[in-house]
């Protein structure tokens, strides 16, 4: 039997993964600082960088379903820079 070739939803699927990792994380450094083991500047230091690479991933996202709908390759989507991804959001 031949293997379907994989048209983009493993890859989504590791993406959404990703993401639940991230707002797990997110989740336990709010524990931290709420259990007095982290101070608010580094809570609010990583809580940037999980926010940032959140950002980035729900673009990527966003860009393989724009492909997929309109017929192109959703493995030619790529991730953009963190400064570009905030652009677009402003």
């Amino acid at each position: 039997m031949a293997q379907q070739p994989d048209l983009g939803g493993g890859a989504d699927r590791r993406i959404l993964d990703r993401i639940g990792e991230m707002v797990a994380a997110e989740r336990d450094l709010r524990a931290l600082l709420a259990e007095g083991r982290i101070d608010p500047e580094t809570e609010r230091q990583r809580l940037r960088d999980i926010e940032q690479q959140l950002d980035q991933c729900w673009d990527l996202l966003r860009q393989r379903r724009a492909r997929s709908e309109a017929g192109e390759d959703p493995n030619l989507a790529s991730v953009r820079s963190v400064e570009e991804v905030e652009r677009y959001e402003s």
